[in-house]
């Protein structure tokens, strides 16, 4: 199979230490899908596609609110050979696919290897983008947050945890009309064994964005329970429009922090440090949002991962709230 055949690369839309992400179209179709490209040259890298791949694969069935994966391709020298869910391969297969990519990077690191993950598109780009370049909008950000608590829902019951949860990583599509978010960017998921209840599961490998991490993780020890935190950053960085400019990249980013003197120290840093701080929500005005949301971030963000919300009962939570259900009065 020739990759080329199928797909016409149209233009690069993003790039980072992982790989490359290009807009391309379906030769047969016209349809737009999105591309990325993941060098398996470096066992770094061969972790974060199989994760992906992993994780994506799993999924029985698909939530609008998840980026589907259309299949996954291995490119090793000239040869493509299709390994996606789609074709039904089967573990043992998929397991062969693992050995094999993490043979090649032992023997020959500079072949050209890659996996190839053809995605939906998403012609929106990602959530943080989206909202900062529109005035806040009380009714969308509810929407937003009632489809982001659906899908980690959706992710936990099949027993992954996302572990990389941040609004670049959330993808907007208007497919449908109306914008819906896609969680994407699975390179650093879990999808966890066994039918048990996935908060069950521990984790200890500290992995993630800084900003969005629970105190637990940045200690090594932690459950799914983490994802519930990094949207809690997400929902209170949204309603109130806080931003923090990255160091790395100069981007400004939505996302909340502790102020200490000129230093931006990450909520769960801050939070293990110490664990008695009361979290001023709303941050801004008062006005900004009703009590029910703020003790619902709240809950989102609590210090002890026992006394935090797990992503079934975020779910019914969610959609109680009064924050959007009516028109809000502007807050400058």
């Amino acid at each position: 199979m020739a990759a080329e055949a199928k797909y016409s690369i149209a233009r690069e839309v993003g790039r980072g230490s992982y790989g490359v992400v290009y807009e391309a179209v379906v030769n047969q179709t016209g349809k737009k899908v999105a591309v990325k490209r993941m060098h398996c040259n470096v066992p770094e890298n061969v972790e974060l596609a199989l994760q992906e791949f992993w994780a994506l694969q799993s999924i029985q069935r698909q939530h609008e609110n998840v980026i589907q994966l259309e299949e996954c391709i291995l490119q090793n020298g000239q040869a493509f050979q299709p390994i996606s869910h789609r074709y039904r391969k089967s573990d043992s297969h998929l397991l062969l696919i693992e050995t094999c990519l993490k043979g090649r990077r032992c023997m020959d690191p500079k072949s050209a290897c890659f996996l190839w993950f053809v995605m939906e598109f998403c012609d929106g780009g990602n959530m943080n983008e989206y909202l900062l370049s529109r005035s806040p909008d009380a009714r969308l950000n509810n929407s937003f947050m009632r489809q982001l608590s659906s899908a980690v829902a959706f992710l936990h019951r099949n027993q992954i945890v996302h572990r990389d949860l941040k609004s670049d990583n959330i993808l907007i599509s208007h497919s449908c009309g109306s914008p819906v978010v896609k969680v994407a960017d699975f390179g650093l998921s879990k999808v966890c064994q066994g039918k048990g209840n996935v908060n069950q599961h521990r984790f200890s490998s500290a992995c993630g964005s800084n900003f969005y991490m629970a105190p637990e993780v940045w200690e090594g020890h932690y459950t799914a329970k983490a994802d519930i935190f990094a949207l809690g950053i997400i929902f209170w960085a949204m309603v109130e429009r806080i931003t923090f400019r990255d160091g790395d990249t100069e981007k400004e980013l939505l996302g909340t922090y502790i102020c200490q003197g000129k230093e931006l120290i990450p909520l769960g840093e801050a939070l293990l440090e110490n664990p008695n701080m009361k979290l001023q929500i709303p941050l801004k005005n008062k006005k900004s949002m009703p009590d029910d949301l703020c003790k619902l971030l709240r809950d989102m963000l609590a210090f002890n991962p026992k006394e935090r919300l797990d992503a079934f009962q975020l779910e019914v939570r969610i959609r109680q709230i009064s924050y959007g259900r009516k028109r809000q009065r502007s807050v400058s």
